[in-house]
């Protein structure tokens, strides 16, 4: 029986892009989070005894070069030489660009394919193919460069690609699982995408994702795969390999008819929460839903309540909030508007439904936008219709926190 562990996407040393958080260690933790999850990718493969290493692309995050960066790599992979561990590597769009990948003089228990393909062999019936990418961009099919398999042995195909395409990733080298199960492989080794994904089973053809999510963007618990071949068949099994997994989450707070209990909601929430979460350390964004009775006195007091989530999660150990949000309904009263308030609320809703107002609002939010780097300003405004709807979505809000401050203090 021969254990291999596959996995892509680890992005070395990726930088933080969106996180909301305030503890220094936790940051720091989150900003080592790649490397920490590489660690124990090599741990995994030292302790489950495997043949080989699989890493399907984009090791590394980009073109900036980092000998920090280079001295940790070079120590993982010499740990797993030690161990009698082989590295088989090809190079996706990031690791094309980084100049660490054409400097190092790497172990000897790394294989690493170039852009014209080749194949390799573990064991006497366990070959490797594999194909890099020679520059960033991979607009067409690599699949001509893959040498046909070997007949009677196992045959495992490492490929970089996009596939038919997947939301916010760039296509390279596309192909499809038809084109890939018909090349006669047994395993198809993939990375690009980071979300895990099965795509076929004999043939296998695997997306492992990525092995530590980045920030909120990427929530949710990630992994590597186990491959084991016994009898010339191949068995998968997902392995968990998060140090700090990201969570969205929601909380009907309609029935919070005090602070108390608008208090004790959220520390039940927040332990529920950290129950689901594997890895040893949760960050979470919770969204406060419903239409509680308190709606204006919770919106007042929002900077209040971010706080006390904070201390709440703390105390629950080792969760953090990245934001709280809240997308409250105010209570139904069945009444007809009165007051000063409600006044204010319909003129202010006036006002925002005015042409000119619309106007002027979209440009302070343009002025804000155009500081920001051009990949961030990408990722918060895909398309027009995406602006107007935070110019929307931000005048709303704003409208609701000056309501607050009127009808909070008047309940």
């Amino acid at each position: 029986m021969i254990k291999i562990l596959h996995t892509a996407d680890v992005h070395l040393d990726s930088p933080l892009r969106s996180l909301a958080l305030r503890d220094t260690a936790l940051h720091e933790t989150v900003a080592a989070a790649s490397r920490s999850a590489f660690v124990g990718l090599v741990d995994l493969a030292i302790a489950e005894q495997v043949a080989a290493l699989l890493i399907a692309g984009d090791l590394f995050d980009g073109k900036e070069r980092s000998a920090r960066t280079g001295a940790f790599l070079m120590a993982e992979l010499h740990r797993l030489g030690a161990a009698g561990i082989r590295v088989f590597y090809i190079k996706g769009n990031h690791d094309a660009e980084n100049p660490i990948t054409g400097t190092l003089d790497l172990p000897s228990n790394v294989h690493v394919f170039d852009a014209r393909g080749g194949r390799a062999q573990l064991t006497d019936d366990i070959w490797i193919h594999g194909v890099s990418f020679a520059d960033r961009h991979a607009p067409d099919s690599l699949l001509p460069r893959f040498k046909a398999p070997v007949a009677g042995a196992v045959n495992i195909a490492m490929l970089h690609s996009s596939l038919g395409g997947a939301a916010g990733h760039d296509v390279y080298a596309p192909c499809s699982v038809a084109e890939l199960t018909g090349m006669g492989f047994d395993y198809w080794a993939l990375g690009h995408i980071h979300k895990r994904q099965v795509h076929s089973e004999r043939p296998w053809v695997v997306m492992p994702g990525i092995p530590q999510g980045r920030d909120i963007g990427e929530a949710g618990p990630k992994s590597a795969t186990l491959l084991t071949i016994a009898d010339g068949q191949v068995a998968v099994t997902e392995i968990a390999t998060s140090v700090v997994e990201f969570l969205h989450a929601d909380l009907d707070v309609t029935e919070a008819r005090s602070d108390e209990a608008l208090r004790e909601m959220l520390k039940r929430r927040l332990t529920a929460l950290r129950g689901q979460i594997a890895a040893p350390v949760g960050v979470i964004r919770l969204t406060l839903t419903g239409r509680p009775a308190r709606h204006w006195q919770f919106l007042r007091d929002r900077d209040v309540w971010v706080e006390q989530a904070h201390e709440l999660a703390g105390a629950v150990g080792d969760l953090r909030i990245d934001k709280l949000l809240f997308d409250l309904l105010p209570p139904e009263t069945g009444a007809e508007a009165s007051g000063a308030a409600d006044e204010l609320a319909a003129i202010m809703a006036t006002i925002r439904a005015e042409p000119g107002f619309s106007t002027q609002a979209l440009e302070e939010v343009e002025t804000v936008l155009q500081d920001l780097p051009a990949a961030l300003r990408a990722r918060l405004i895909a398309d027009e219709a995406a602006r107007d709807a935070m110019v929307a979505r931000l005048t709303r809000a704003g409208a609701d926190l000056v309501l607050a401050q009127m009808k909070g203090a008047d309940s």
